[in-house]
Formats: structure tokens, sequence, C-alpha cells
């Protein structure tokens, strides 16, 4: 037996032993990445109020044609900004550990789903040169450079921030769930009719969004074909790879293969449900409300319908996830608990341990 209480293999080689504990240098990483990510997003919330400030005072972009919708719209983003600078600070601060699970694990959710896949996108949009160019402000139709090199830096802030702090966080929070590899334990039964209807919606959804980046026009509203840019296509090329990703992340963790490292397909997992329930939980009202005068890209009908698929995967997804993921391990306290992974055994081998409870 060695120093952690695990059992020497009859070969005289130690059990793996892997703790909850990240160290003092991941420690640090996840503080300096959470409060960069709660400053980022401060420099966005500055440009917000000032826009919400400047509608209350009438001033509103020609684009919007109801001043009361300009900002409402713009103190929604205030409020998600505020809830997204406290979670950066949650991610950083030892308060942040104290935070019941819920709220946390919820808000963590929709914000790494709306940012984290926002990566690829920004870093490829830069390289090609998309997305350039001003924006609707509250002082006028072209926004300051200013004012966009602020919400660039808050979105790029805030998704860097998270996709550093938040895995980090988690591993320290809920080590069951991310230590070891893939096979290591038993693969979770999560029902195979529910896999297939989840493999379906995301199939669906992947195919209408790749033929839709590849420049497909069918199911595209002729008058807002315009929306359907270089841009546009990146934006929805990038959401069919996020939601392909998070189902081989599923299918990963329910086959209990390939092994690999078990936090890689639990974060890609959470992040791409996170991704198909934000956003679609975010243009679900603009299709449906239309406010300010807005149109989508697509036909109202597919639009609605789509958004609808992929609240429905996201859920599917994020329950899917959930009960593969081991129950967290009995203790009191916490910090101090340490996790014995087996070794593979041929069959017939009655030597070796279970993980500790």
């Amino acid at each position: 037996m060695n120093e952690n209480g695990s059992d020497a293999s009859a070969s005289g080689t130690a059990t793996p032993v892997e703790t909850d504990r990240v160290g003092a240098k991941w420690t640090a990483v996840r503080v300096v990445a959470g409060y960069g990510a709660a400053l980022s997003l401060s420099l966005y919330l500055l440009v917000k109020v000032i826009w919400v400030t400047a509608g209350l005072l009438g001033s509103t972009p020609s684009t919007f044609t109801e001043g009361d919708d300009w900002v409402l719209l713009n103190a929604v983003t205030v409020v998600m900004s505020v809830v997204g600078i406290v979670l950066g600070l949650a991610l950083a601060q030892r308060w942040g550990r104290r935070v019941p699970a819920p709220p946390v694990v919820f808000f963590a959710w929709m914000a790494a789903g709306f940012l984290v896949p926002m990566i690829p996108y920004m870093l490829l949009s830069a390289v090609l040169g998309g997305g350039a160019g001003g924006g609707d402000s509250g002082g006028g139709d072209a926004a300051p450079s200013w004012e966009m090199a602020f919400i660039g830096i808050g979105f790029g802030g805030m998704a860097l921030g998270l996709a550093i702090a938040l895995p980090v966080y988690m591993r320290e929070r809920w080590p069951a769930a991310f230590l070891g590899r893939v096979g290591d334990h038993r693969p979770a039964l999560l029902g195979r009719s529910r896999l297939r209807a989840l493999y379906v919606l995301i199939a669906a959804l992947a195919l209408l969004w790749t033929y839709w980046a590849a420049g497909g026009t069918l199911g595209i509203d002729p008058a807002h074909r315009d929306m359907m840019n270089a841009d546009g296509r990146l934006l929805i090329g990038n959401s069919a790879l996020w939601a392909v990703l998070g189902a081989a992340a599923i299918r990963t963790v329910a086959a209990g293969r390939p092994r690999m490292p078990r936090w890689i397909p639990m974060a890609v997992a959470f992040v791409s449900s996170g991704s198909l329930f934000a956003w679609a939980a975010w243009k679900l009202p603009w299709a449906l409300f239309r406010p300010g005068g807005y149109a989508p890209a697509e036909h109202p009908v597919l639009s609605v319908v789509q958004h609808g698929l992929s609240i429905a995967a996201a859920i599917m997804m994020v329950a899917a996830l959930l009960k593969a993921a081991p129950a967290p391990p009995g203790r009191k306290g916490g910090g101090e608990h340490v996790v014995t992974w087996p070794r593979r055994r041929s069959p017939g081998s009655s030597t070796g341990r279970r993980p500790s409870p």
C-alpha cells in the first residue's frame, strides 16, 4: 500500500492516483483568468450603459423603428453583462466555491455556451477580415471605433477567461466528473432511443447549417439574403461544428471509448449544449416578436422551428451529460478526497481496487 492508501499491483507498480487538487499554478491561472474575464466584460458593460442612457435621451439608431425596443434590448444585455462579471469574480475568488451549485452551473453553462464557441469564429473572422466595420449605437448609426473596440475586447476577453478559468473551477469543485480517462467507469446507460433522437436532431441542425454555410439559399428569405454574407456563413458554420462536436463527445462518454482524458468530452459536451441552448433561447424571442422591426435571414417559420429544435437538442444533451457524470464522492469538508483509479484487469483477475467512494 502506497502513501495515498492505494494498493500496488502484482508487479510492484503503484496504481495511478489523481486528487481533486489542481496545484497552486493552476489555481493562480484560474484567478487571473477569472479577473481578466470580469475586467474585459466591464468594458462591454460600459458601452451598453452609454447606449441605454443615450436611448433614454432619445438618441437611437435609425434602423430601430421603436426607441423603446432599443432601450429594452440593451438593458437586457446590461443585466447579462453584470451577471457575467459576477460569474468571472466567482471563478476567481474563494467565495465562488461556496455559491450554491445550481446557479453557478446554469450561468456558467449559458455564458460558456454564448462565448467559448465564438473563439474559433473570432480568430478566423479576424484572419479573413470578416466582422469588420461599425455597428449601431445609442449615439447614431455608426458606432465610434472605441466603442467597437471595447465590445470586441469584452467578448474576446470574457470568452478566453471562461475557457481557461471555468474548467479549472469545475475540476476543483466537482473532480469526480473530470478525473481519470474515458472507460475508467462503466459506460453510462443513457438509453439508446434517447441517444438516437439526440443524434437525429443534431444531424438535422448540422446539415441545415452546413448547407447554409456553404452558400445554399433554400429556406433563406429572399428579402434578407444579404444577411448571409461571408461573415454570416462563417458564423453559422461554426454553430454546425460545435453541434457535431457535442454529439461526438456524448457518444464518447456513452460508449466508454476512445480512452482519452475524461475532462475533454465532458467539457466539449458542456460547451456545445450551452451554445445550442443559449443562442437559440436568445434568438427565439426575436424571431417570434420581431422587436424594432427585426427580421431573421431565414423564413420566419423555419427560424422558429430551428431554434426550438436547438433548445430541445441542448436539453437532451445536457441531460445525458449529467447522467454520465459520476456521482460526487461523499465526503465531509473539501479538498482532501483522493480518487484512486484502477488499472485495467484481464478477465478473471481478482486484483485491483475499485475507485474509492
